[in-house]
């Protein structure tokens, strides 16, 4: 299964591609590290949009993972990341899901990250994307596995 985790900061959506096959994982190669909202007005936002979606349909992900962020106090997330939220999820035929910090803690609580992010050869912008794809990847599996 192919992921593309997804961290949102302020106009930008910094993204991480992750593959879990027969227990191994992937990054694979990707052509961008983060895509940017330049305009916040209903075209930027179309704009956004088709490029995740292209984004998408490109690479061939499964799910897109969102990590959720507060929605008040004083880590909370912007309204523009809230826009942008809102416009992955809405891409038509995309599994997106919303995957909160306490889960995304307690999977990697239960299954440790076993290489250290500096080898995997992203930028350190896209560590909690990557730490969003790898939990849940982690979660899924050992919940189908548990079925």
């Amino acid at each position: 299964m192919k992921v593309c985790g997804v961290d949102l900061k302020s106009n930008e959506a910094n993204v991480c591609l992750l593959s879990l096959i027969d227990g191994l994982f992937h990054v694979p190669d990707c052509r961008t590290r983060r895509l940017t909202l330049a305009d916040t007005s209903a075209k930027g936002l179309k704009s956004f949009q088709s490029t995740f979606a292209k984004l998408v349909a490109d690479y061939k992900i499964d799910a897109v993972i969102i990590r959720q962020r507060q929605s008040k106090g004083k880590f909370a997330g912007s309204a523009i990341g809230f826009k942008l939220e809102a416009a992955i999820e809405l891409i038509e035929g995309l599994d997106v899901v919303v995957f909160s910090s306490t889960d995304i803690k307690e999977s990697i609580r239960r299954n440790p990250i076993a290489v250290p992010f500096a080898e995997t050869g992203l930028k350190q912008f896209q560590e909690p994307a990557f730490t969003t794809a790898y939990a849940w990847l982690m979660h899924n599996e050992y919940a189908s596995q548990a079925e």
